[in-house]
């Protein structure tokens, strides 16, 4: 598959990088991986089982955006009549199929910027924190408003919107899938494997840092493209505050002039989770739909945070760090080999 050149980027995954390189290696014209800073020995696993590397430069934030933008520039530079590039992150591999079926949706639908898959968790039973990402990665098939980080992309569509806005620390794949329907581009979700994503989330700290990063990411997406015509992200963002902050204030916050009575506001939360439990009941067994229903509701807090933390750094002008939820993975000297 001369055609297709694939992006990978990481920051200490391990040997779940390694599994991710050698899903793609020697099946497509060229990997490239971008390293953002590691120091468990990435690059050099990377080196030895034959991909291109980058190396990001240190004194400049890193983001997943950058780090794809590079690693694009880099496949252009190697194999510049490249035209499709899967994008996939490093704790991700590619499962046995997608990149002949996702090449051959892209070439047979010229409207067509990206296509996608279903991402599946590798160990959804390990932790129910695990079990959530595999839950909420189920998507519709069919035309749909955006992506993810594993997605085959038109390198000419790609070019025209000018990549991905390296500025974001998460949330970066919708925001330029709303760049590419705006100059007339379609996504769409095949139904069909597309990768294995190995999470390794373990404790309460980690899903509270990945929905904070989520909030923050609906933040930024609402700030960019809030204005637009489909109000990107603004709904989900008003969301947020309400039941992360205005209900838990107003109910909180006049318990005294109410005599208690507006205590009894708390009660929507308890509902709010049942309609969602019963709507995911169509489709879950009732223990992940239950998992998933708190899961949401629960999540408005840590996502709340994220909120802040976007516009405080917005508003004083902060250098914009990541949120990071992953530990490190360490590698085996002897499986790298």
């Amino acid at each position: 598959m001369k055609q297709i050149g694939l992006v990978a980027i990481g920051r200490n995954e391990g040997e779940r990088l390694g599994s991710c390189l050698r899903s793609a290696i020697g099946k497509i014209a060229l990997v490239v991986y971008v390293d953002s800073g590691s120091t468990d020995g990435s690059l050099e696993l990377a080196r030895s089982l034959g991909a291109d590397t980058v190396e990001l430069d240190l004194s400049t934030p890193f983001t997943a955006a950058r780090a794809r933008n590079e690693g694009f520039a880099r496949l252009l530079q190697l194999v510049p009549d490249i035209e499709f590039v899967q994008f996939v992150d490093g704790d991700c591999e590619i499962v046995d199929g997608w990149l002949e079926l996702a090449q051959q949706e892209l070439a047979a639908k010229p409207e067509l910027a990206v296509v996608c898959g279903r991402r599946r968790e590798k160990f959804p039973e390990a932790t129910a924190y695990n079990r959530l990402c595999d839950i909420e990665w189920d998507t519709p098939v069919g035309e749909a408003k955006a992506c993810g980080g594993d997605s085959m992309m038109r390198v000419w569509a790609f070019e025209q919107v000018g990549g991905f806005n390296p500025a974001l620390i998460a949330g970066e794949e919708p925001e330029l899938c709303v760049r590419l329907r705006q100059n007339g581009w379609k996504i769409e979700r095949l139904d069909a494997e597309m990768t294995l994503h190995d999470a390794q989330m373990t404790g309460f700290d980690q899903w509270w840092k990945r929905s904070q990063r989520a909030g923050h990411a609906y933040a930024e997406g609402s700030w960019l493209h809030g204005n637009t015509p489909e109000r990107h992200w603004v709904k989900d963002t008003l969301r947020i505050w309400f039941w992360g902050f205005v209900l838990p204030v107003l109910a909180l916050g006049t318990a005294w002039f109410t005599n208690g009575w507006s205590l009894l506001l708390l009660f929507g939360y308890p509902i709010l989770t049942y309609r969602i439990y019963r709507r995911m009941q169509q489709n879950l067994k009732s223990k992940d739909a239950a998992l998933y229903a708190v899961s949401c509701v629960l999540g408005r807090f840590p996502q709340l945070q994220g909120q802040m933390l976007f516009h405080k750094r917005r508003l004083l002008g902060q250098r914009i760090n990541l949120i990071e939820y992953k530990t490190a993975n360490p590698i085996n000297s002897a499986s790298s080999n």
